[in-house]
């Protein structure tokens, strides 16, 4: 299935993010599989673990505020 690139950019999806295709109501609805970003402990404190989700301000917000505690 090809998604037209005006629509990923709309619906912040890259090519490689994994589509979910349901039938509801008689008709196919098509949704992004999100996967929540994960925190893990890098060689220099927290990161972000790309996941292949887009990151949220409150993700930056709270990663910030864990690297600022774990000093």
């Amino acid at each position: 299935m090809v998604v037209p690139k005006p629509l990923r950019d709309q619906l912040g999806l890259d090519t490689d993010t994994p589509l979910e295709i349901e039938v509801v109501d008689n008709h196919l609805e098509i949704s992004a599989h999100r996967v929540e970003p994960q925190i893990v402990e890098g060689p220099h404190g927290p990161v972000v673990a790309r996941t292949g989700a887009p990151l949220t301000d409150e993700d930056v917000r709270a990663t910030l505020e864990s690297a600022r505690e774990h000093r």
